[in-house]
């Protein structure tokens, strides 16, 4: 994480509704001259700046500017701010010239200067603070649009950011022309092409991430409905209910309810990070081909299979939460679980284990307990490196899924189920072949050309049933001449490991993966 260098401080703001032809304004501090409606000109320097609404001047301290209106009147907001230094470290700063630029989106900008110039005269610590941070989302709002665009986007791009800012930004008072705006799209092409991209139109697809996330709170906090309704973005109560009964089938208060009692989960591929927490989930996923998570200890646990459509017998375990993240997509068995008990989408980035356990421990209200278990899991692998260091010093290592219709080299220290273990956490040295595997990339087919060039002098493999026809089709491999004569075959260093273990993102995978690795090679 990089250290912050600097803060803005105001120092103060006024609301100027200029009737004179020239009025003259010059600060020891930086300025702000935001235009709320009329128009002018604003001279400085020689140099002539054509002054509309929505437009934002910044000017540094010490200069002298000098604003004349061109109808009745000139009304804008005048801030003034400073700059504290946090470190000798040299950074440059966007207000350190003359800039104008126009403010997306506007609505935005609006309620922000509301809130600090109602807040002008505060005493209280809480309401000058408030006003702080209100004048820091102002300067992010600016800064965000001071950050040159380094590749010309297409409309379709632009759209898709804005969904991605919406996503974010889901609490603020939203209509389709101030999207339309923000992704620089006109409004009749915008709205054709959000629906291309999301199935439904602006205004519901807001609506939508704002009931999600109303779920969330309404199952992990106390919150009363009427304050979890403003702080997504309702600001009445009754079309909140509304809305949500019409997204969930139920009111906020019954949802809240029906969440009250003891919480029952079934959370397919993520079971890993319940256990770890303490939460034994009702069911557990399985597939016919792959199996179930034996590593979990979830011998007396349910389980569900997730290719052959068994959701029904879900309704017999009475969830009363479903966790589902977006890899759930390709299994259809799993499109109608809504039908079933609430849901909630979890982002599950994968490699960082750590974002997911904490969204989970999070929801669940199991904090504490996961600091504990990251900080055993930080503490094993500490130990495993040690150990490893003097074990396999520089010995080349490589982790291949085999199935019968190929074999999979998986990626280095950044990228897979493996990777960020075998050569991250525990500093394997991986062989040349995986270097070769492009950026960001989690794994590669090997050829037979490369198999033939895999020289490594440990290799972990793991079997994928999924494509075998017959029984054991997927370790024909294991026959050939060309497998016999690789080198870690010659030396007796391959190591077979279980596919559900190791195929997974969860800490408990990965604490068994540094177990199976210390096993051979420690």
């Amino acid at each position: 994480m990089g250290n912050l260098t600097h803060v803005y401080t105001l120092q103060t703001i006024s609301y100027v509704i200029q009737s004179t032809n020239k009025q003259q304004f010059n600060s020891d501090f930086y300025t702000l001259f935001i235009v709320m409606s009329g128009s002018g000109k604003l001279e400085i320097d020689h140099n002539t700046i054509h002054l509309s609404e929505e437009k934002c001047i910044s000017i540094p301290p010490n200069n002298t500017a000098n604003i004349r209106i061109q109808n009745e009147h000139l009304c804008f907001y005048q801030l003034q701010f400073n700059i504290v230094h946090l470190c000798n470290k040299q950074t440059t700063s966007p207000f350190k010239r003359v800039k104008e630029q126009r403010l997306l989106p506007f609505s935005q900008c609006r309620r922000l200067l509301e809130a600090i110039y109602q807040n002008r005269l505060a005493e209280d610590e809480h309401t000058i603070f408030e006003q702080h941070v209100h004048f820091q989302e102002l300067m992010l709002l600016l800064l965000h649009q001071t950050i040159p665009k380094l590749v010309q986007k297409n409309d379709r791009q632009s759209v898709e950011q804005s969904i991605n800012y919406l996503h974010k930004h889901f609490e603020k008072e939203w209509t389709v022309e101030q999207l339309a705006e923000l992704a620089d799209v006109p409004r009749w092409n915008y709205t054709r092409m959000f629906k291309e991209i999301t199935g439904q139109i602006p205004l519901h697809y807001l609506n939508n991430i704002r009931i999600e996330k109303a779920k969330q709170l309404l199952m992990t906090t106390n919150d009363r409905v009427f304050e979890i309704s403003q702080s997504i973005g309702f600001n009445n109560e009754y079309y909140f209910n509304r809305r949500f009964k019409e997204h969930v089938g139920i009111s906020p208060g019954q949802y809240r309810r029906n969440q009250s009692s003891n919480l029952r989960v079934f959370a397919p591929f993520l079971e890993d990070f319940f256990v770890a927490l303490g939460i034994t989930p009702i069911a557990q996923f399985s597939h016919p081909k792959w199996g179930k998570q034996d590593y979990l200890g979830l011998q007396e646990v349910p389980d569900i299979d997730v290719q052959n459509g068994e959701m029904d017998r879900l309704l017999h375990y009475k969830p009363t939460l479903i966790m589902l993240d977006a890899g759930i997509e390709r299994w259809e068995s799993c499109h109608h679980l809504n039908e079933v008990a609430p849901i909630c989408h979890i982002s599950h980035p994968g490699e960082n284990w750590q974002s997911t356990l904490f969204k989970i421990a999070d929801l669940t209200g199991k904090t504490a307990l996961m600091q504990d278990v990251i900080l055993q899991y930080e503490d094993k692998v500490q130990q495993a490196k040690g150990i490893l260091s003097k074990s396999v010093y520089g010995q080349s290592v490589a982790f291949l899924r085999i199935s019968a219709i190929g074999i999979t080299l998986y990626a280095g220290p950044e990228c897979g189920y493996t990777g960020p273990i075998l050569y991250r956490d525990l500093g394997l040295m991986p062989h040349p072949l995986v270097w070769s595997i492009p950026h960001n990339q989690r794994k590669a087919p090997l050829t037979f050309d490369q198999l033939l060039q895999l020289d490594a002098d440990h290799l972990f493999i793991t079997f994928d049933k999924q494509h075998s026809i017959y029984e054991n089709e997927e370790r024909t491999i294991l026959k050939t001449s060309m497998w016999k004569n690789l080198a870690a075959v010659k030396t007796n260093c391959v190591y077979e490991v279980d596919f559900l273990t190791w195929m997974n993102y969860g800490i408990l995978s990965h604490s068994k993966k540094i177990d199976d690795v210390l096993h051979v090679l420690g």
